[in-house]
Order: structure tokens, then C-alpha cells, then sequence
């Protein structure tokens, strides 16, 4: 009956350790970027069918750069347009964002950034005052709406781009997915915006590097933190920045209040949440619209963030800041 007993229970222990979670590992190209992603999962789950199922969703629904797309056809001014639940939930949180930040995030910029020559758009050559003070009239996010999921724009010239929030909110749905299926220790990476619950297979919250914006195209990282149910993301140009004859350093972002690339001394933003990635997206990129100085005030409003900002100081030397409640 011993012997019994003990090939019960050896039997049971294998029997465990076969179910325990597995790491499994998926990499490829979405969206005009990489992605990784990580996760733990008891069974043989395979999701890469289900994430470039979701992938071609999002990139019929809110892709510049596909002309067949929902957001295409309505910069192309197709007013016959219903948008999908992508759409409008893009649509709803860019408005947000928007509003909070008094339009430093705004997706109407996309005329601009195709006229300076940056987006899918046709480049205007000669760009001078006047051209740029006349697309202004079509910059501005207040001057789009969605009713009953139909898209109206104040002018038809407007350009709605939604990609400086696409890639977290793909991020999002990858992680909703997931969540769907029972699974709670994973790792998002999308063009550097990421998403993580849980913990990694050495039973350790996940670790995640943030980049120098080293000049010489080296790599070294000013801070690896560990995520906890949280989720980030950058925005900045790390090796596109330009340095005065005097040493000062300054990057160059398109200002949708004034049409002109302005310069700032902030490098990088990185901004964590325990929300959805899309939103630090958007206010990641919303940073290197308003500078340091504006970037610390808002954060000092807004408890539910958390940052960690590159920036260059009055002698070009590369300095950081992270928001008191941030951890690493």
C-alpha cells in the first residue's frame, strides 16, 4: 500500500511540473516597427494568429500609410465612413488627451508633418510664413467630431494621424487578449511601448531599460526600472538631436499652435501608468511637445503618472528627472 501511495504522489508531482507556465516567445514586424513579446502560459497556447489578426485590424481601420484604410479615405474626404470600435476608441482617448493637455497632443498635426516632409503626405516645397499660417486653419483636434461612429471634420483639408498613440494602443489590445485567455504574466513591446502584469519566469516583476540619448550611436541605459501591472512608453528622438556651436542641445518636434518645428532641451520622455498604454503614449509624445518645464507642471497635476525625463541643462550636459512617485 506504501509503494501504492508513492507512485500516486510521484505520479501527482510530475503531473505538476508538466503544468507549469512556459515561457513562450513571439517577435516580428507590425505597424512600421518591431515587437516582442513575452509570456507565461500553462498550455501550449499559440497566439500569433490572433496578433496579426488584431494587427490587421488596427491597419484597416487607422493605418496613414494604407490608402484603403478608414482613416485614409476620411482624410481623403469620404464623409460615408463608419468607423469601427478601434476607431472610436482611438478617437476618444486622442480627444482626451488633447483636452488635458490644451492641444500640446494633437492627431491634427498630420498636415504639418507631411508638409515639412515627416508623414506619408506630399511634402510642400518652398514652405514659408504664409503657407504655414494657412494650414494652420486646419490644425486642431476641436475641429473634428464622431457621431453615431461618423467622422466630421470643420474643414475637409483636415488630417486626422493617429500614430503617436497607435503603437500603445495596439500594445493594449495584444494585452487584452491575454487577459481573455487567462493570462497574467506577460510583456508587450511594440516599438518601445510597453505593457506587463504579472511577473517573468524567474518569478521576477519585469525589467525594462530606458536609453541614453547617446550621440555617438552607442547604447547605455540611464535607468532600468521594474514594471508592476504597469504600462510605458517613450517618445523622443535619442540620436536626432541637434547640438549648437555653443554645445547646447535641442530636438525638434512640430508645434501644432505655431506650425514650426520648435526646439526643446527635452530628449525623452517616459511616462508609466497603471492605465491603458495608449494614454502614456499620448502624453509621452505630448511632453516633447511642451518642454521640461511644462512637462514637470503637468505631472505635478496629474498624481496618476509616473516619469522619467532626459533633458539637456544651459551647458549641454545630458541631466534626468523622475516624478516623486516614480520607482525603479
Amino acid at each position: 500500500m506504501k509503494n501504492y501511495l508513492f507512485i500516486i504522489t510521484l505520479i501527482f508531482i510530475v503531473a505538476c511540473k508538466d503544468k507549469q507556465p512556459k515561457l513562450e516567445v513571439l517577435q516580428g514586424n507590425a505597424i512600421g516597427t518591431t515587437y516582442s513579446i513575452k509570456y507565461l502560459s500553462p498550455t501550449d497556447s499559440n497566439f500569433e494568429l490572433k496578433i496579426d489578426s488584431i494587427i490587421k485590424a488596427v491597419n484597416t481601420s487607422t493605418s496613414t500609410y494604407i490608402p484603403s484604410s478608414d482613416i485614409s479615405k476620411i482624410n481623403h474626404g469620404d464623409t460615408t465612413i463608419i468607423v469601427d470600435d478601434i476607431f472610436e476608441e482611438v478617437f476618444k482617448k486622442s480627444e482626451k488627451i488633447y483636452n488635458e493637455t490644451n492641444g500640446d497632443f494633437d492627431p491634427t498635426v498630420g498636415v504639418l508633418v507631411n508638409a515639412w516632409g515627416f508623414g506619408p503626405g506630399a511634402k510642400i516645397n518652398e514652405l514659408d510664413s504664409l503657407k504655414i499660417h494657412s494650414l494652420l486653419k486646419f490644425v486642431g483636434f476641436n475641429k473634428v467630431s464622431l457621431l453615431n461612429k461618423k467622422v466630421t471634420k470643420l474643414y475637409p483639408e483636415i488630417y486626422v494621424d493617429f500614430n503617436a498613440i497607435g503603437k500603445g494602443y495596439l500594445v493594449d489590445l495584444i494585452a487584452r487578449q491575454f487577459e481573455a485567455a487567462s493570462i497574467y504574466n506577460y510583456m508587450v513591446e511594440i516599438g518601445g511601448e510597453i505593457r506587463v502584469r504579472g511577473k517573468n519566469q524567474k518569478d521576477e516583476f519585469w525589467k525594462i531599460a530606458i536609453e541614453n540619448p547617446n550621440e555617438d550611436g552607442t547604447r547605455s541605459f540611464a535607468t532600468i526600472i521594474q514594471l508592476k501591472d504597469e504600462a510605458m512608453a517613450t517618445s523622443g528622438n535619442y540620436r536626432k538631436y541637434r547640438t549648437t556651436t555653443n554645445g547646447k542641445k535641442y530636438v525638434h518636434t512640430i508645434n501644432a499652435k505655431t506650425g514650426y518645428a520648435s526646439e526643446s532641451n527635452l530628449l525623452s520622455a517616459s511616462v508609466i501608468s497603471k492605465g491603458d498604454c495608449a494614454d502614456v503614449d499620448g502624453y509621452a509624445t505630448a511632453f516633447m511637445a511642451m518642454g521640461l518645464d511644462k512637462s514637470i507642471a503637468f505631472l505635478k497635476k496629474h498624481n496618476e503618472l509616473k516619469a522619467f525625463l532626459i533633458y539637456a541643462d544651459e551647458d549641454g550636459e545630458i541631466k534626468t528627472f523622475a516624478s516623486a512617485n516614480f520607482e525603479n
